[in-house]
Protein backbone atom coordinates (compact mmCIF):
# COMPACT_ATOMS: atom_id res chain seq x y z
CA UNK A 1 0.00 0.00 0.00
CA UNK A 2 2.82 2.50 0.53
CA UNK A 3 4.71 1.87 -2.52
CA UNK A 4 1.38 2.36 -4.56
CA UNK A 5 0.88 5.54 -2.80
CA UNK A 6 4.20 6.84 -3.16
CA UNK A 7 3.56 5.84 -7.17
CA UNK A 8 0.58 8.21 -7.26
CA UNK A 9 1.90 11.08 -5.68
CA UNK A 10 4.87 10.95 -7.98
CA UNK A 11 2.49 11.04 -10.98
CA UNK A 12 -0.48 13.04 -9.22
CA UNK A 13 -0.33 15.94 -12.24
CA UNK A 14 0.14 13.02 -15.35
CA UNK A 15 -1.94 9.72 -14.53
CA UNK A 16 -4.01 9.79 -11.08
CA UNK A 17 -4.96 6.77 -9.53
CA UNK A 18 -8.34 7.48 -8.88
CA UNK A 19 -10.47 9.87 -10.38
CA UNK A 20 -10.02 13.60 -9.22
CA UNK A 21 -12.65 15.73 -8.01
CA UNK A 22 -13.44 18.82 -9.62
CA UNK A 23 -11.13 21.80 -8.16
CA UNK A 24 -12.74 25.25 -8.02
CA UNK A 25 -10.56 28.31 -7.83
CA UNK A 26 -10.39 29.34 -3.56
CA UNK A 27 -10.78 33.34 -3.84
CA UNK A 28 -7.99 33.67 -5.98
CA UNK A 29 -8.59 34.08 -9.63
CA UNK A 30 -5.73 32.29 -11.03
CA UNK A 31 -5.38 33.33 -15.06
CA UNK A 32 -2.86 31.66 -17.24
CA UNK A 33 -1.26 34.06 -19.90
CA UNK A 34 1.51 34.53 -22.24
CA UNK A 35 4.18 37.01 -20.52
CA UNK A 36 4.70 38.89 -23.99
CA UNK A 37 1.84 38.51 -26.58
CA UNK A 38 -0.07 41.84 -27.07
CA UNK A 39 -2.82 43.36 -27.66
CA UNK A 40 -3.73 39.59 -25.46
CA UNK A 41 -1.63 39.71 -22.43
CA UNK A 42 1.88 40.55 -21.30
CA UNK A 43 3.93 40.48 -17.82
CA UNK A 44 2.84 44.34 -16.83
CA UNK A 45 -1.18 43.04 -17.36
CA UNK A 46 -1.56 46.05 -20.40
CA UNK A 47 -3.29 43.32 -22.74
CA UNK A 48 -7.28 43.06 -23.23
CA UNK A 49 -7.06 40.12 -21.46
CA UNK A 50 -5.57 40.97 -18.70
CA UNK A 51 -8.01 44.22 -18.11
CA UNK A 52 -11.04 41.45 -18.72
CA UNK A 53 -9.42 39.17 -15.84
CA UNK A 54 -9.27 42.19 -13.56
CA UNK A 55 -12.89 43.08 -14.35
CA UNK A 56 -13.92 39.34 -13.54
CA UNK A 57 -12.02 39.75 -10.49
CA UNK A 58 -13.63 42.61 -9.21
CA UNK A 59 -16.81 41.17 -9.62
CA UNK A 60 -16.42 38.23 -8.16
CA UNK A 61 -14.18 39.71 -5.04
CA UNK A 62 -11.16 37.93 -5.52
CA UNK A 63 -7.48 38.38 -5.39
CA UNK A 64 -5.95 38.20 -9.26
CA UNK A 65 -2.62 35.93 -9.90
CA UNK A 66 -1.06 34.97 -12.90
CA UNK A 67 0.68 32.15 -14.20
CA UNK A 68 3.05 32.76 -17.07
CA UNK A 69 4.08 30.65 -20.11
CA UNK A 70 5.16 31.47 -23.86
CA UNK A 71 1.61 30.21 -25.87
CA UNK A 72 3.42 28.10 -27.48
CA UNK A 73 2.98 24.05 -27.77
CA UNK A 74 2.78 22.82 -24.70
CA UNK A 75 0.83 25.82 -23.33
CA UNK A 76 -2.12 23.85 -21.70
CA UNK A 77 -0.42 21.56 -20.78
CA UNK A 78 1.91 23.39 -18.58
CA UNK A 79 -0.78 26.49 -17.46
CA UNK A 80 -4.27 25.10 -16.98
CA UNK A 81 -3.59 21.10 -16.02
CA UNK A 82 -0.01 21.48 -14.56
CA UNK A 83 0.53 20.86 -10.94
CA UNK A 84 2.78 19.37 -8.47
CA UNK A 85 1.22 16.99 -5.91
CA UNK A 86 -0.42 18.44 -2.78
CA UNK A 87 -0.43 21.71 -5.16
CA UNK A 88 -3.12 23.42 -6.42
CA UNK A 89 -2.94 23.97 -10.26
CA UNK A 90 -1.12 26.56 -11.64
CA UNK A 91 -4.14 28.26 -12.79
CA UNK A 92 -7.55 28.19 -13.21
CA UNK A 93 -8.61 29.89 -16.34
CA UNK A 94 -7.75 30.97 -19.65
CA UNK A 95 -9.27 34.25 -21.50
CA UNK A 96 -9.07 33.65 -24.77
CA UNK A 97 -9.46 30.25 -26.20
CA UNK A 98 -11.23 29.40 -29.62
CA UNK A 99 -15.01 28.49 -28.95
CA UNK A 100 -14.70 25.26 -30.29
CA UNK A 101 -11.37 24.13 -28.83
CA UNK A 102 -10.93 20.64 -27.78
CA UNK A 103 -8.29 20.91 -25.12
CA UNK A 104 -10.49 22.52 -22.83
CA UNK A 105 -14.13 23.20 -21.53
CA UNK A 106 -15.15 26.42 -23.47
CA UNK A 107 -17.41 29.41 -22.31
CA UNK A 108 -20.05 30.87 -24.34
CA UNK A 109 -18.50 32.97 -26.80
CA UNK A 110 -17.85 36.83 -25.46
CA UNK A 111 -16.11 38.24 -29.28
CA UNK A 112 -16.08 37.26 -32.97
CA UNK A 113 -13.44 38.72 -35.08
CA UNK A 114 -12.05 37.93 -38.44
CA UNK A 115 -8.53 38.08 -39.98
CA UNK A 116 -8.00 41.64 -41.08
CA UNK A 117 -6.14 43.43 -43.89
CA UNK A 118 -3.66 45.97 -43.07
CA UNK A 119 -2.38 48.91 -45.53
CA UNK A 120 -0.87 51.80 -46.18
CA UNK A 121 -2.70 54.74 -46.64
CA UNK A 122 -0.01 55.75 -49.19
CA UNK A 123 1.69 54.70 -52.58
CA UNK A 124 -0.84 52.43 -54.55
CA UNK A 125 -2.66 51.87 -51.58
CA UNK A 126 -3.74 55.38 -51.01
CA UNK A 127 -7.57 55.65 -50.13
CA UNK A 128 -8.46 51.94 -50.14
CA UNK A 129 -11.02 51.12 -46.87
CA UNK A 130 -12.61 48.12 -48.71
CA UNK A 131 -11.87 44.56 -50.11
CA UNK A 132 -13.34 45.80 -52.85
CA UNK A 133 -11.43 48.60 -53.70
CA UNK A 134 -8.49 46.49 -52.85
CA UNK A 135 -9.06 43.66 -55.53
CA UNK A 136 -10.40 47.37 -58.15
CA UNK A 137 -7.00 48.33 -57.73
CA UNK A 138 -4.74 48.34 -61.48
CA UNK A 139 -3.10 44.77 -61.97
CA UNK A 140 -0.08 46.23 -62.33
CA UNK A 141 0.28 47.49 -58.98
CA UNK A 142 -1.79 44.81 -57.25
CA UNK A 143 1.20 42.87 -58.66
CA UNK A 144 3.58 44.79 -57.01
CA UNK A 145 2.11 44.33 -53.43
CA UNK A 146 4.15 42.23 -50.76
CA UNK A 147 1.67 41.44 -48.29
CA UNK A 148 3.22 39.36 -45.05
CA UNK A 149 1.57 36.50 -43.52
CA UNK A 150 1.87 34.18 -40.79
CA UNK A 151 2.78 30.85 -42.37
CA UNK A 152 -0.01 27.94 -41.55
CA UNK A 153 -2.82 30.65 -40.67
CA UNK A 154 -6.01 31.02 -41.80
CA UNK A 155 -5.07 34.05 -43.98
CA UNK A 156 -2.87 32.07 -46.16
CA UNK A 157 -6.24 31.03 -47.74
CA UNK A 158 -7.33 33.63 -48.63
CA UNK A 159 -4.23 34.78 -50.35
CA UNK A 160 -4.67 30.95 -52.30
CA UNK A 161 -8.16 32.17 -53.13
CA UNK A 162 -7.18 35.76 -54.69
CA UNK A 163 -3.69 34.06 -57.00
CA UNK A 164 -1.71 36.42 -54.27
CA UNK A 165 0.69 33.56 -53.00
CA UNK A 166 3.37 34.34 -55.49
CA UNK A 167 3.54 37.87 -53.54
CA UNK A 168 3.52 36.57 -49.90
CA UNK A 169 6.32 37.52 -47.35
CA UNK A 170 5.88 34.41 -45.10
CA UNK A 171 6.61 35.17 -41.06
CA UNK A 172 6.38 32.41 -38.39
CA UNK A 173 3.20 31.41 -36.61
CA UNK A 174 5.30 30.25 -33.60
CA UNK A 175 8.61 31.65 -33.26
CA UNK A 176 10.94 29.67 -30.97
CA UNK A 177 12.18 33.48 -29.54
CA UNK A 178 9.65 34.26 -26.36
CA UNK A 179 10.41 37.79 -27.20
CA UNK A 180 8.91 37.97 -30.82
CA UNK A 181 5.45 38.61 -31.25
CA UNK A 182 2.61 38.65 -34.11
CA UNK A 183 2.79 42.58 -34.08
CA UNK A 184 6.02 42.75 -35.44
CA UNK A 185 4.49 42.48 -39.05
CA UNK A 186 3.13 45.69 -38.53
CA UNK A 187 4.62 47.73 -36.43
CA UNK A 188 8.35 46.76 -38.03
CA UNK A 189 7.94 45.78 -41.99
CA UNK A 190 4.71 47.39 -42.91
CA UNK A 191 4.86 50.76 -40.84
CA UNK A 192 9.37 50.79 -42.26
CA UNK A 193 8.11 49.63 -45.89
CA UNK A 194 9.39 46.22 -46.42
CA UNK A 195 5.94 44.90 -47.33
CA UNK A 196 3.20 46.98 -48.62
CA UNK A 197 0.61 45.13 -46.44
CA UNK A 198 -0.07 42.48 -43.33
CA UNK A 199 -3.07 39.63 -43.54
CA UNK A 200 -3.27 39.16 -39.41
CA UNK A 201 -5.95 37.98 -37.23
CA UNK A 202 -8.06 40.86 -36.54
CA UNK A 203 -7.07 42.14 -32.58
CA UNK A 204 -4.05 41.97 -33.47
CA UNK A 205 -4.87 44.31 -37.03
CA UNK A 206 -6.73 46.97 -34.68
CA UNK A 207 -4.06 47.48 -31.64
CA UNK A 208 -1.01 47.41 -33.74
CA UNK A 209 -2.00 49.35 -36.45
CA UNK A 210 -3.59 51.94 -34.28
CA UNK A 211 0.41 52.43 -32.99
CA UNK A 212 1.85 53.53 -35.45
CA UNK A 213 1.51 57.20 -35.95
CA UNK A 214 3.24 57.40 -39.44
CA UNK A 215 2.28 56.69 -42.42
CA UNK A 216 -1.16 55.80 -41.44
CA UNK A 217 -2.47 52.38 -41.57
CA UNK A 218 -5.85 51.36 -42.91
CA UNK A 219 -6.96 48.31 -41.13
CA UNK A 220 -10.13 46.23 -43.32
CA UNK A 221 -11.78 42.50 -41.38
CA UNK A 222 -12.13 40.30 -44.19
CA UNK A 223 -15.33 38.67 -45.15
CA UNK A 224 -15.31 34.53 -45.18
CA UNK A 225 -16.05 32.68 -48.14
CA UNK A 226 -16.37 29.14 -49.03
CA UNK A 227 -13.21 28.90 -50.08
CA UNK A 228 -11.47 31.02 -46.83
CA UNK A 229 -12.60 30.80 -43.18
CA UNK A 230 -11.51 33.80 -41.59
CA UNK A 231 -14.14 34.95 -38.97
CA UNK A 232 -13.85 33.13 -35.41
CA UNK A 233 -15.80 33.08 -31.75
CA UNK A 234 -13.69 33.90 -29.13
CA UNK A 235 -14.58 32.18 -25.04
CA UNK A 236 -12.60 31.07 -22.36
CA UNK A 237 -11.19 28.17 -21.36
CA UNK A 238 -11.36 25.97 -18.58
CA UNK A 239 -10.72 22.48 -17.43
CA UNK A 240 -13.38 19.81 -18.45
CA UNK A 241 -14.53 18.61 -15.34
CA UNK A 242 -14.91 22.14 -13.84
CA UNK A 243 -18.17 22.54 -15.35
CA UNK A 244 -19.70 24.57 -12.16
CA UNK A 245 -16.91 26.69 -12.64
CA UNK A 246 -17.71 27.24 -16.31
CA UNK A 247 -21.32 28.40 -15.67
CA UNK A 248 -20.65 30.84 -13.07
CA UNK A 249 -18.15 32.19 -15.81
CA UNK A 250 -20.77 32.27 -18.53
CA UNK A 251 -22.86 33.93 -15.69
CA UNK A 252 -20.39 36.66 -15.29
CA UNK A 253 -19.72 37.36 -18.79
CA UNK A 254 -23.86 37.54 -19.50
CA UNK A 255 -23.94 40.28 -16.53
CA UNK A 256 -20.31 42.00 -18.19
CA UNK A 257 -21.45 42.24 -21.62
CA UNK A 258 -20.88 46.31 -22.05
CA UNK A 259 -18.06 46.35 -20.11
CA UNK A 260 -16.26 43.56 -22.20
CA UNK A 261 -16.82 45.18 -24.94
CA UNK A 262 -15.78 48.51 -24.05
CA UNK A 263 -12.84 46.74 -23.45
CA UNK A 264 -12.02 45.11 -26.65
CA UNK A 265 -13.27 48.68 -28.36
CA UNK A 266 -10.82 50.32 -26.25
CA UNK A 267 -7.98 47.94 -27.72
CA UNK A 268 -9.03 48.60 -31.47
CA UNK A 269 -10.56 45.15 -31.80
CA UNK A 270 -12.71 44.76 -34.73
CA UNK A 271 -15.80 43.04 -33.75
CA UNK A 272 -18.05 41.51 -35.55
CA UNK A 273 -21.39 43.53 -35.38
CA UNK A 274 -23.92 40.79 -36.17
CA UNK A 275 -22.38 38.30 -33.21
CA UNK A 276 -24.68 38.98 -30.12
CA UNK A 277 -22.84 37.98 -27.47
CA UNK A 278 -24.81 35.42 -25.30
CA UNK A 279 -27.96 37.61 -23.77
CA UNK A 280 -28.87 37.32 -19.94
CA UNK A 281 -31.38 34.80 -20.91
CA UNK A 282 -29.68 32.51 -23.11
CA UNK A 283 -26.07 30.95 -23.43
CA UNK A 284 -24.23 31.15 -27.02
CA UNK A 285 -23.83 27.88 -28.05
CA UNK A 286 -22.50 29.34 -31.70
CA UNK A 287 -19.05 27.53 -33.24
CA UNK A 288 -16.70 28.83 -35.54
Amino acid sequence: MKLLATFCMVLAYMLPCHAQPPTLPDGVLRVCQDPNNLPFSNQRGEGFENRIAELLAKQLGWRLEYASFPQRMGFIRNTLRFRLPGEHYRCDLVIGVPADYEQTATTQAYFRSSYALVIRNDGATAGVRSEQQFFALPATALAQLKIGVHTRSPAAEWLVEHELVSQAVPYLSLNADPERYPGEMIERDLAGGRIDAALVWGPIAGFFASRVPTPELTVIPLQSTAHSHLDFAIAMGVRQEDQAWKAKLDALISENHDAIVAILRDYRVPLLEEHRLASRHATTEEKP
